[in-house]
């Protein structure tokens, strides 16, 4: 956090301040935001655009506090109800599978071990919850607000639907998290102020990944690399990399000499990962070859990963891949 941020401050604004104190690399967004509250002008709709793992979700619930927060409840009970999602003004949608009449989030089809091919989305029915959320005035707090998450997978419908509340929300304050406009409908961007999110510094990035318990982190130069500038991906990079057994990971960073191991390879690959685990070693695969200066065959990698979201037969992506690098 900048220092400007806390010159002259009493009160009040010290107050709002401290919210985001936690917040690294983001002063721009903070101060934005802090601006809207000390002036009064908070908009009914804001758009977090920036990449993922750079901090989006967290100004995001810090935000959540300074709104939320009342007279009459200490902050501490304050965060820990917002952190659980356990507050009756604060609703926070992220994108779901529909498995058997029932919509479940990422992180629930996982914890039952539903497999998924396509991408999650945040459907109509959410939507539809999101209205009768605000149809009735706020329990607790001046406003309520509505948070959501991957706003780039707002089905069509669902974003038509979404239109009607962002002109008319109510007492409420809607914060819809994307990595880019571009992503969004021109209707839902031209209803929200934009907050724009950078990339972290290097620094900013030892001083995140040191604060959560991952300095490791930084003697990995093709994670920290693959992760260009974002502590949440190279968080999730390293987790995903532990779960690549070593003998495989050895054997797709050494040159291919001979058309037997590469199909040999191929299947091992096909057999072991799971779909998003083929991609992301794609990724690592290409960073690695990038620092080692073997330029050659990164198209080759590229139209492999375009193959894999197609859900082509990934066996045979990988075939004809590893094949290309001989």
């Amino acid at each position: 956090m900048p220092s400007e941020l806390f010159s002259a401050t009493t009160g009040k604004t010290q107050k709002i301040i401290q919210n985001f104190t936690h917040i690294v690399g983001q002063s721009q967004a903070v101060n934005l935001l802090v601006q809207a509250v000390m002036r009064e002008r908070i908009a009914p709709g804001y758009l977090f655009i920036g990449p993922v793992g750079v901090g989006r979700a967290l100004v995001a619930t810090a935000f959540a506090t300074v709104l939320l927060e009342t007279d009459n409840e200490s902050l501490d009970n304050l965060k820990r109800r917002i952190r659980s999602r356990n507050h009756p003004d604060l609703l926070w949608v992220e994108p779901t599978y529909l498995h058997q009449n029932k919509l479940l989030t990422v992180a629930e089809a996982q914890a039952v071990g539903i497999k998924r091919r396509g991408r999650p989305q945040v459907r109509l029915e959410q939507i539809r919850d999101i209205a009768r959320f605000l149809s009735r005035p706020p329990l607790e707090a001046d406003r309520a607000v509505v948070i959501i998450e991957s706003a780039e997978l707002i089905a069509e419908a669902a974003a038509n639907g979404l239109l009607k509340t962002l002109e008319e929300p109510g007492q409420a304050t809607l914060v819809l998290i994307a990595p880019d406009q571009q992503t969004l409908l021109p209707t839902l961007i031209s209803r929200c102020q934009s907050i724009p999110f950078r990339r972290l510094s290097p620094a900013d990035m030892a001083e995140v990944l040191i604060q959560e318990g991952h300095g490791e982190i930084l003697e990995s130069p093709e994670v920290m690399a693959l992760a260009q500038g974002s502590p949440g991906s190279a968080i999730a990079s390293w987790q995903q990399l532990q779960t690549i057994p070593s003998e495989l990971l050895q054997q797709i960073s050494q040159p291919l000499t001979n058309l037997r191991s590469a199909l040999e390879l191929a299947r091992h690959i096909a057999q072991t990962l799971e779909p998003e685990s083929q991609l992301w070693l794609l990724d690592y695969l290409q960073q690695s070859r990038w620092q080692q200066g073997h330029i050659q065959g990164m198209e080759q990698l590229e139209l492999a990963r375009k193959q894999l979201l197609r859900y082509v037969q990934p066996r045979l992506v990988w075939e004809v891949t590893l094949m290309n690098l001989i």
